[in-house]
C-alpha cells in the first residue's frame, strides 16, 4: 500500500520531505541529495521542481509562514491561548524551536532573503497582537505587542535550552501580569465585573 506522500505531486513530496529535514536537522545539515535519496528520486527530478538549494530553502520558510486563524473568541483569550498553544508546541518530541530563528541563526544575517522572511513572519506575529490589543483599547498597543512578541520568543528559547514545557506557562503568568497593568480584564475579574452590572 503507498504511503500518502508517495500519493502527492511531486513538488509537494519534495517540500513536505525537505520541511521536516530542514527543521529537525538543519538546513546546512541537509544537501539536496540527501531530499533526493530520502523521496527516492534523481537530483535532476528535484531541480526540475527547485532550481536551486535557495528556491526550495524559500520554499520550505513560505510554508512555515502560517498566519493566526480567525477566531470569535475575545482579544484578551486570543492573546493568552498563544502561550497555552506554545506549551503543547513545546511538549512534542519534534520541537526544534523557530524554523524562521534558525534558518537566520544557520545562514547569517547576510542571507537577505531568508532575514527579510524572518522579519516578515516576526513582525506578522507582533502586528497580530497590537490588532488584538487595539481591540481592548490599551494606551500603548505597539509597545505591548512588542513586549508580548519578546515573551513569545524569550519562551522558546528557554525550552530549547531547558526542554521544559512550563517555559510556555511563566511566559503567560508574565504576559497576563503586562495586560492587567495596562488596564486588561482577565477571566475571572471579567467575568465578576460582568455580573456586578447586571444587577
Amino acid at each position: 500500500m503507498a504511503s500518502p506522500l508517495a500519493k502527492q505531486p511531486m513538488k509537494e513530496r519534495i517540500l513536505e520531505t525537505a520541511d521536516r529535514l530542514f527543521y529537525l536537522q538543519g538546513i546546512r545539515a541537509v544537501g539536496v541529495d540527501t531530499i533526493a535519496a530520502e523521496i527516492g528520486i534523481s537530483k535532476r527530478t528535484l531541480y526540475n521542481h527547485f532550481p536551486s538549494k535557495d528556491a526550495l530553502i524559500a520554499a520550505y520558510l513560505a510554508r512555515r509562514f502560517v498566519q493566526p486563524r480567525p477566531s470569535d473568541k475575545p482579544p484578551v483569550e486570543q492573546i493568552l491561548s498563544t502561550f497555552d498553544s506554545l506549551e503543547r508546541r513545546f511538549a512534542s518530541k519534534d520541537f526544534r524551536g523557530c524554523p524562521f530563528v534558525n534558518a537566520v541563526a544557520e545562514l547569517g544575517t547576510d542571507d537577505k532573503s531568508v532575514k527579510k522572511t524572518a522579519i516578515a513572519f516576526k513582525e506578522s506575529r507582533r502586528v497580530w497582537f497590537r490588532d488584538l490589543l487595539r481591540q481592548l483599547k490599551v494606551a500603548d498597543p505597539e509597545a505591548l505587542a512588542t513586549q508580548l512578541t519578546l515573551l513569545v520568543d524569550g519562551s522558546i528559547a528557554q525550552d530549547l535550552v531547558r526542554d521544559d514545557p512550563a517555559m510556555a506557562r511563566a511566559a503567560k503568568e508574565a504576559a497576563t501580569v503586562l495586560l492587567k497593568n495596562a488596564g486588561v480584564e482577565i477571566g475571572a475579574e471579567s467575568a465578576a465585573k460582568k455580573r456586578a452590572i447586571a444587577k
